[in-house]
């Protein structure tokens, strides 16, 4: 193939952990296969009166820290520029990045980049409520910011209830609450903003403790996983919050979670997502910017990044009238 024109709009390259960091990953796969890698971020994107353009650096990119990359050039260029563009700014969605995938859009009259993942689906797919469409899939889960009803469904739960922000990512203000909790309707009070905020309650699954199951899904298809282990003086398996990366094994639970998830992904152009799995129960379906590619490669010998850019090219080769010239 051609050598493409690679995009990643992302959080500031500076601040990227080399070893760990999935984005990075993707673009030094990127730089292999020959393909000239664009990096751009949030704030840098921009309508110029007809289309989407972008401030974009032309980089190489090296696994060395503190000077793990080269800018070549730097200059104004569409969107429609690219042939791929991987949407990879990482959480929280907030208002502004809902208007960077609107403005991703607008390519006036060339066409688009193949977006990994689609603007669309990330408006649709939020991380802690995607995972509603499929509820026999999931544990008991109530989405509210009722206090009563809330209180209710912790006192109704011997086991003890997961508390999360709808909005939350890499474990931040996750609470485990027992029916005996004293703090609890404290805690569900500071949660809720006094009622003003919906959160995600779900019955907590004791076999969290041994792992939260990160599975990696490429169009649809499970590639590689890593099992994130709590420490013991913790509830939460997020790696940002200290959990312990393990091998996972794919149960046929697992995978009758990702057939189930394929069609739907494939049709909003959910091309890389991350899921998370406890037990045998789906609990998010992670679509911003899903991490664990290098702790899978790792553990799974499998190199998911190639996965990503097998699909990439796949893509651009399918839809030729969907380069930009």
């Amino acid at each position: 193939m051609a050598p493409l024109t690679i995009g990643f709009l992302m959080d500031p390259l500076e601040t990227v952990r080399v070893d760990h960091d999935s984005t990075f990953a993707l673009m030094l796969e990127a730089q292999k296969r020959g393909h000239q890698v664009r990096y751009f971020e949030q704030g840098w994107l921009r309508f110029n009166g007809t289309c989407a353009e972008a401030r974009m650096r032309h980089v190489t990119v090296r696994r060395d820290l503190g000077r793990h990359f080269d800018i070549h050039d730097e200059a104004p260029h569409p969107v429609s520029s690219l042939d791929v563009l991987f949407m990879r700014k990482d959480p929280p969605v907030d208002a502004e990045f809902l208007h960077a995938t609107q403005l991703v859009e607008l390519n006036g009259t060339r066409p688009p980049p193949v977006f990994i993942n689609e603007p669309a689906g990330l408006r649709d797919a939020n991380e802690k409520l995607f995972a509603l469409r499929y509820p026999d899939l999931m544990p008991d889960t109530r989405v509210t910011g009722e206090m009563p009803l809330l209180l209710d469904f912790i006192a109704n739960n011997p086991a003890g209830t997961i508390i999360k922000p709808v909005d939350g990512f890499a474990g931040k203000g996750i609470l485990f609450l027992s029916p005996s909790d004293r703090n609890a309707r404290s805690a569900v009070d500071l949660l809720t903003r006094s009622g003003r905020e919906a959160v995600v309650a779900q019955a907590y699954i004791p076999e969290s403790r041994q792992g939260d199951k990160r599975i990696i899904l490429v169009d649809g298809e499970p590639v590689g996983g890593v099992l994130r282990i709590p420490s013991e003086d913790d509830h939460r398996g997020n790696m940002a919050a200290g959990g312990v990366a393990r091998k996972a094994v794919l149960t046929p639970r697992d995978r009758e979670i990702c057939e189930r998830l394929k069609p739907e992904l494939r049709r909003r152009g959910l091309r890389l997502v991350g899921i998370d799995v406890i037990g045998d129960y789906l609990t998010e379906v992670n679509v911003t910017s899903p991490t664990g590619l290098v702790e899978a490669n790792h553990l799974d010998n499998v190199c998911v990044e190639a996965e990503v850019l097998d699909l990439a090219e796949r893509l651009v080769a399918e839809h030729p009238a969907g380069r930009a010239p």
